[in-house]
């Protein structure tokens, strides 16, 4: 048979991914022809791609031609798959051939673009949503996926017009893109010229109509939702009628935390990080800050739940730093385990357990372990070629030298990784290695060490993946990194080093050496829960009832999807082993990496000088977090993101619906009378409320936050078509509408408040306290929208969220941090004759202008007389002037407008 396709014609792309799926079942000749030539002897006008059977029959769309490739490959006919095909020929072709159009064509960009078929896309995404299956007739890839894939490729491949908001079809979408057939296809029609490729064939075709009738606009359209039965909306109003007492009681608390046969029990890690180095905002959200949202998710569903962490002090980097700064090694401990534990408290981590790895606990564990490896086999003694720096008189462990990695070329690898490739490295494979403390070039010696034999352990690695991969939630780069590395064959592992600092080793010959630090880092979590509970086995020693997520950075994978599960797999003693592996790429800092020598970036212990709260530091590097591909931190988007999303969306949002409960029924929620209107946007509310716990189940935590901004704004568009502000001053009728638009925007807002808290916590207890949310409320977030706040229910005093960030202070914060900060003088010592009050007069002060100024901000919120706003900030400006002088600090200079 044979296939005719032209330069630059969209419809080749699904019709060439089916065919290279039926690749070895069919003899397929394909021709490339002009798009003016008619192939097809009885068409009337040339129309391609064309398949010719080898029977002289023709097939010439490409939805048919596709469904010829897969029965051939034993595809069977279903319902749905065949409703998706008439979709895709009746609704998003016409919007589709619009959009391409306006963009290939006429240079168009942006909503001129996406406005045709955003209505389409949101389709797709809320479809696959409400399924929650990967695919669109189900669990595996069918007919329907390659056809809409192929249609949508062209334009979706430009992730701007692959709204964020869409996370169920961007996940789709990207799968469907990974896979070979669909690769090699987008490489044959756009040949790296992306959908410029198509502007010859589609000059040539007949301008399209727009899909619905109208001229494109740049006029903001309202944003669409998906389309729902009745069934689904009459469930949702059901929901919503039951109220507070569709809640379960809140689960007691427990000290310690312990599993309870019947539950579910989570264990919640996140990578233990370094002692010596203050953590980066890379780091925070690579493993401390995600696992946070992941905890506090499943203390929302009432799992329940052990979140724990704690500094690795043990190894060659702390005895690096305990000799640059001229201390003993657990000196550096001490002080640096001081510094992390502060700044995850800033950023409001909720660890059951934040503990250390210099314990007798962590001594014995590993020692137990080495001993169960050692007696079973998995250990060997070995030889090994060493650097040693004659100079200094000692061998070297892999963080004291550095040179240029053998694999990429690096020329600052270290002697375990190379930090740009990420490739594991023994030291002596270094080109021209140094040793860190003195710059001279060391020699090669012999030293004798111990290994773990993962070849030995190589299959019982291969069965437990076997086991647990599927259906588990492991990150797609951390299946990839540990198939990698059994692709290649797993080689042993030294297990020992040449240092002081360290768990010793208990074997005879060895009492010198101590353990390499990533193999006992990992037994850290098992040694910080038994400092924690002397019950710690039933969390460590309970797979069948515990499931483990643990949280990292990519280049952690190895340790803990591989070293660790050999080492516990090899002692016999029934370890809980991972059974959700997360994994983020890199947080990048703008144009270039964190550098704390260099003064780049912005480094925990910074943030909370910045004046920028902890929670907006949390939401933006959330938005931003770096899921299945490396991001960047940028503070002009920060900017952006606190400006649009939080103060002119979510917090217009909640501030105006807490408004209108007090300025027009005087604090207490008013009746609610719903319409058919109202009780759509019930069913919409609670679709977006299910796709948010499935994002979370799955801990795509990113995705997860656009479903909140996305309840956020039709809570606007609710608020902003029906006008309560109006409605309140006519008829009984109007007034009746005004209290069910104002008490169902209120309720949302109390919703919005249970979802934010694993991103925003004190946010979320900050609406939550506004609101006068009622306690059960607060702590359990079912998969339906309740009301939660019924008429007749008193909400307290209703303040501004979020404040804006100005261009000028993002520019010196900027400045400040891209290389500036290593050279910022000391901050000025207040000076000696400043009487500092008590703290009982303190708090009184605080507490007098944080009441002010909420005085100061239901004024101009009301849009009161300009005098009396004025003379209220003259109270709240001498009030702060006071606990400025009580506190001791100089005062600050009043900032005003500048004069022209």
């Amino acid at each position: 048979m044979r296939l005719f396709v032209s330069e630059g014609a969209p419809g080749n792309l699904p019709v060439l991914a089916a065919a290279g799926r039926a690749r070895g079942r069919v003899e397929l000749l394909i021709s490339t022809v002009d798009p003016e030539e008619c192939m097809v002897p009885f068409l009337t006008r040339p129309k391609v791609p064309v398949l010719q059977l080898d029977s002289g029959n023709y097939l010439f769309s490409a939805s048919s031609i596709c469904r010829y490739f897969f029965l051939l490959s034993g595809w069977e006919q279903d319902d749905l798959t065949n409703q998706w095909l008439e979709w895709e020929a009746t609704e998003l072709q016409p919007a589709l051939s619009a959009a391409l159009y306006y963009l290939v064509v006429q240079g168009k960009k942006g909503e001129d673009v996406l406005g045709p078929v955003r209505r389409a896309l949101t389709h797709i995404d809320h479809s696959l949503s409400r399924q929650n299956c990967p695919f669109l007739a189900g669990e595996t890839e069918s007919l329907a996926d390659i056809v809409l894939w192929g249609a949508l490729y062209p334009l979706l491949q430009d992730p701007a017009y692959l709204p964020e908001e869409l996370g169920a079809l961007r996940s789709w979408f990207q799968t469907l893109s990974t896979q070979e057939p669909c690769q090699r296809a987008a490489e044959t029609v756009l040949k790296q010229q992306g959908v410029l490729a198509l502007r010859p064939y589609l000059q040539k075709q007949p301008q399209p109509s727009s899909p619905d009738g109208r001229a494109v606009t740049n006029e903001p359209q309202e944003e669409e939702l998906a389309t729902l039965s009745e069934e689904e909306i009459a469930m949702a109003v059901t929901a919503w009628e039951k109220g507070l007492e569709s809640l379960p009681p809140l689960r007691p608390p427990q000290n310690p935390v312990l599993p309870v046969a019947g539950e579910r029990n989570v264990l919640i890690t996140s990578a233990l990080p370094y002692v010596n180095n203050v953590p980066h905002l890379g780091n925070i959200i690579g493993c401390v800050l995600s696992a946070d949202v992941f905890a506090r998710y499943s203390r929302l569903r009432q799992w329940n739940t052990l979140y724990l962490c704690g500094t690795d002090e043990y190894g060659t980097a702390t005895e690096t730093k305990a000799m640059e700064e001229g201390l003993t090694p657990q000196e550096i401990c001490d002080k640096y385990h001081i510094i992390h534990a502060d700044i995850y408290r800033w950023f409001n981590i909720s660890f059951d357990i934040f503990g250390r790895t210099t314990t007798p606990q962590q001594t014995k564990i590993t020692q137990d372990i080495f001993q169960r490896l050692l007696t079973r086999g998995f250990v060997l003694q070995d030889t090994v070629e060493q650097l040693r720096c004659e100079h200094c008189a000692r061998f070297l462990a892999d963080r004291f030298v550095e040179g240029v990695c053998p694999f990429c070329g690096y020329e600052e690898a270290r002697g375990d990784q190379c930090d740009k490739c990420g490739k594991l490295i023994n030291a002596i494979e270094l080109k021209k290695p140094r040793c860190k403390v003195c710059r001279s070039c060391p020699v090669v010696k012999s030293s004798q060490h111990l290994f773990l034999d993962l070849p030995k352990l190589e299959k019982r690695l291969e069965e437990w993946l076997g086991k647990t991969l599927p259906g588990s939630d492991w990150t797609p780069n951390a299946r990839f990194i540990i198939r990698s590395w059994l692709r290649d064959g797993l080689k042993p592992r030294c297990i020992t080093r040449d240092l002081k600092w360290g768990t010793p080793v208990p074997l005879e010959g060895f009492e010198d050496k101590v353990f390499y630090v990533w193999f006992d880092a990992t037994i850290g979590y098992l040694s910080i829960t038994a400092n924690y509970t002397d019950q710690w086995e039933r969390w460590w020693k309970n797979p069948e009832q515990v499931d483990l997520y643990q949280f990292m950075a990519k280049d952690n994978v190895p340790f803990h999807g591989l070293v660790f599960p050999c080492s516990a797999l090899g002692t016999e003693d029934n370890y809980t082993l991972v059974s959700h592996l997360i994994a983020t790429e890199y947080l990048n800092y703008e144009d270039g990496k964190f550098s704390k020598s260099r003064g780049v970036g912005v480094f925990g212990d910074m943030a909370q000088d910045t004046g920028i709260p902890a929670d907006i530091w949390r939401f933006y590097l959330l938005y931003i977090r770096p899921e299945g591909q490396d991001s960047a931190f940028s503070w002009t988007d920060m900017l952006l993101k606190n400006n649009s999303e939080l103060l002119n969306n979510l917090g217009n949002f909640i501030n105006r619906a807490g408004m209108f409960v007090s300025k027009f029924f005087g604090g207490y929620v008013p009746e609610m009378v719903l319409t058919p209107d109202d009780q759509r946007l019930l069913a919409h509310v609670t679709l977006e409320l299910r796709h948010y716990h499935q994002l979370l189940e799955k801990v795509r935590i990113r995705d997860a936050l656009r479903s909140i901004l996305t309840i956020s704004r039709h809570g606007n568009q609710y608020i902003q078509v029906n006008e309560p502000w109006k409605r309140i001053k006519g008829s009984e009728a109007d007034r009746q509408r005004a209290g069910t638009v104002t008490g169902l925007a209120v309720n949302i807002a109390a919703l919005l408040s249970v979802m934010l808290q694993p991103y925003m916590p004190t946010v979320s207890a900050t609406i939550q306290a506004q609101l006068h949310l009622p306690p059960p409320a607060c702590s359990i977030l079912l998969k339906n929208f309740l009301c939660t706040l019924p008429a007749g229910h008193q909400i307290g005093t209703v303040s501004p969220l979020f404040q804006k960030l100005e261009n000028d202070q993002i520019e010196s914060l900027k400045q400040r941090f891209g290389g500036g900060q290593a050279k910022v003088s000391p901050k000025p010592e207040v000076i000696e004759t400043v009487t500092t009050a008590g703290s009982q007069q303190i708090q009184v002060l605080t507490d007098e202008v944080t009441k002010q100024g909420n005085i100061v901000r239901e004024l101009k919120a009301q849009k009161a007389d300009k005098n009396q706003i004025a003379a209220e900030v003259a109270k709240l400006l001498d009030l702060k002037k006071q606990l400025a002088l009580a506190e001791g600090k100089p005062l600050e200079t009043p900032k005003g407008k500048k004069k022209k």
